[in-house]
């Protein structure tokens, strides 16, 4: 799984797999008869052909939004090392997905505060850390209270001068229209 520091799950990324006709697999469920919940996953590399599970063929990049990736790989099982089935090559869908996460990075709106990678911002946000843990989360505790601050203000502005149009803020905050819905919620009662 694939994931921003800036979107969280609203878009994580992971290979999709797909069978000969093109479709995406479900679940494969698992009975252990030692009680009424029967487990179930997705894992990709039980879909090899054993125990009765589907073959996947090809792989692609997918998305927790929704999206699916055209570009599609195909996955060779006679490659995979029978005692690693995890460790085959995933790299054209992690490129897909980067590839989208660019996109939706492109059509959000524009914020100083992200405009440096995350890492890098992290990175200085725990630099005080060298200095003894107190430093850290003090840091933390201001930059939490200026953002609650901030965002409220922004959420109040934002519903009372244009009103809230959902499809415009999902798209400016990189999400979909229930995150945007709730975003907008959760800092606007915080006023």
């Amino acid at each position: 799984m694939r994931e921003t520091g800036e979107f969280g799950d609203e878009h994580e990324g992971r290979p999709g797999l797909l069978l000969a006709g093109g479709t995406e697999p479900g679940p494969v469920y698992f009975d252990a008869r030692s009680g009424p919940t029967v487990h179930q996953s997705t894992e990709r590399y039980l879909y090899d052909g054993t125990l009765g599970v589907p073959v996947a063929t090809g792989i692609r990049g997918a998305c927790s939004c929704g999206r699916r990736g055209t570009p599609r790989s195909p996955l060779g099982w006679e490659a995979v090392e029978r005692r690693k089935p995890y460790l085959f090559d995933t790299g054209g869908p992690e490129h897909d997905w980067d590839a989208h996460i660019a996109d939706v990075q492109a059509r959000t709106a524009p914020c100083r505060s992200t405009s440096r990678p995350y890492s890098a911002r992290s990175r200085r946000l725990t630099a005080p850390t060298a200095e003894g843990p107190l430093p850290a989360i003090r840091a933390a505790a201001t930059l939490e209270r200026t953002t609650r601050r901030a965002a409220a203000d922004a959420a109040y502005n934002l519903g009372t001068v244009v009103g809230p149009d959902r499809d415009g803020v999902a798209q400016a905050l990189g999400g979909g229209r229930q995150t945007a819905r709730s975003c907008l919620t959760h800092y606007a009662l915080r006023r």
